[in-house]
């Protein structure tokens, strides 16, 4: 189980790599399916490096998983646990609330 966490974080550190650079905006869920007109009013890039920062988090928490099976330490995962938690609620909160990504003007 260790290792298939480890395995499995890789591709979220590679996609936050991605997003970390502006890119990759249009394999965000909910973004990739508006409409043009739409996706105009929202400035990509600043979300694409917010959500990079959130894949880093989840990542790191992912290797917490992988590293508390190896070393069969309970708490480890407890810490990756509630990181996890605790960034994915940050998100949708952060992300949802105050059009932070609308463009201004």
């Amino acid at each position: 189980m260790g290792v298939a966490s480890l395995i499995i974080s890789i591709p979220f550190f590679i996609f936050a790599i991605t997003l970390s650079k502006g890119k990759g905006a249009s394999l965000l869920a909910g973004y990739n399916t508006m409409p043009d007109s739409e996706k105009a009013q929202y400035d990509e890039v600043a979300m694409c490096k917010f959500m990079g920062k959130i894949m880093y988090g989840i990542s790191f928490s992912l290797l917490l998983f992988a590293l508390s099976e190896l070393l069969a330490n309970q708490v480890i995962f407890i810490i990756g646990l509630i990181l996890f938690l605790s960034l994915i609620m940050f998100a949708l909160v952060y992300s949802n609330t105050g059009n932070r990504f609308k463009k201004k003007g």
